[in-house]
């Protein structure tokens, strides 16, 4: 099995509000899912006027995921308050990532995504030394999935979580550029 990525484009749209009204999703993520709700949040990604790199995630050819990315120092009120909290080395990185259909979740799949977006980045950003990913701590099968991928909790932070119904505590996992 294959995993491959592109940028997300506008007719990719429908499939991201499908995902998003997916229950195992909205849970965590929490999104108006209108149409127009869609558009807001993911074109000026699109079209450039966005720093965050929106991923969609393919196991062979049909789209299974989204994948995040950008630099914390782009979003400089979420990087202070990180900040605040845990050491956060310059240039880090952090990502964000679901997977659309819940058949395709528990088999490790999202560790091999996030393994292979971890190595692609430091790829395509040489200068990042660092991916930091806040997860809260009541999502278990994220943070596991996290471990799973080699990365590292390396902090416990009070932040504004993603569903207003959740407390405001997350484990902050961290991997560091390879040295070898």
């Amino acid at each position: 099995m294959t995993i491959t990525w592109r940028r997300v484009g506008e007719p990719d749209f429908p499939q991201l509000r499908q995902w998003l009204l997916q229950p195992h999703v909205a849970r965590w993520w929490n999104h108006d899912t209108s149409p127009e709700a869609i558009a807001r949040h993911f074109a000026p990604a699109v079209r450039g006027e966005e720093p965050s790199e929106d991923f969609l995630v393919a196991l062979d050819g049909a789209p299974v995921a989204l994948v995040q990315r950008c630099r914390l120092a782009d979003y400089p009120q979420y990087l202070g308050e990180l900040a605040s909290q845990t050491e956060i080395p310059d240039q880090a990185i952090t990502l964000d990532y679901l997977i659309g259909d819940p058949r395709l979740t528990g088999q490790g799949l999202g560790t091999r995504i996030i393994e292979a977006i971890i190595t692609a980045t430091w790829t395509d950003h040489p200068d990042a030394q660092s991916i930091v990913i806040p997860v809260h701590r009541a999502n278990r099968a994220s943070w596991r999935m996290l471990e799973k991928a080699g990365l590292h909790r390396c902090a416990e932070a009070s932040l504004e979580p993603d569903n207003p119904a959740d407390d405001r505590l997350h484990f902050i996992y961290r991997t560091d550029r390879p040295t070898h």
